[in-house]
């Protein structure tokens, strides 16, 4: 490996602290009504690598953070509807809790936009940060959904092969 080069390890640690503060940035944004600009300048002052409360988080990839959080807001409209149908009948998006919504419009944008990523690694990994915040239930929602919503977007990861 090179010297500059990360492991793959280290990498998908990086990206996974990263989609962790995309959630939380986009979070903050929904219930206090913070700015990109705003919400770019202190999660790059406190919590990209940094320790909040006595807690350290693990540095996060930003570039990655600022693409699925400015990818989020860009294609929000899109994004929403895709969710809605999802999700349960009666059960709109807008009823839906303000943490479980930014995971949910995270994962749909990496999931539609983020080709190079396996839908299921995608899936996992917005599980595995609502586990962290959520009871079960919620955590099987984000489950059904994002895996509804990767059979839809990505039809031939799930394909079976011929044989």
């Amino acid at each position: 490996m090179s010297a500059g080069a990360q492991s793959p390890e280290r990498k998908a640690t990086r990206r996974g602290a990263a989609r962790l503060a995309a959630v939380q940035a986009l979070y903050q944004m929904d219930i206090a009504g913070t700015t990109l600009n705003e919400i770019l300048a202190q999660f790059d002052a406190h919590w990209l690598g940094g320790e909040i409360e006595g807690s350290k988080y693990l540095p996060a990839e930003s570039a990655f953070f600022r693409d699925v959080v400015r990818g989020v807001l860009a294609d929000q409209r899109r994004l929403d509807p895709m969710i809605d149908q999802a999700l349960s009948e009666g059960w709109p998006l807008k009823r839906i809790e303000a943490l479980l919504r930014a995971i949910l419009r995270a994962g749909a944008f990496e999931l539609d936009r983020k080709r190079d990523i396996p839908a299921r690694v995608v899936v996992s990994e917005y599980v595995d940060i609502a586990h962290a915040f959520v009871d079960k239930d919620e955590t099987g929602l984000v489950n059904g959904v994002l895996d509804a919503l990767a059979r839809k977007l990505r039809a031939e990861e799930f394909a079976r092969p011929a044989g």
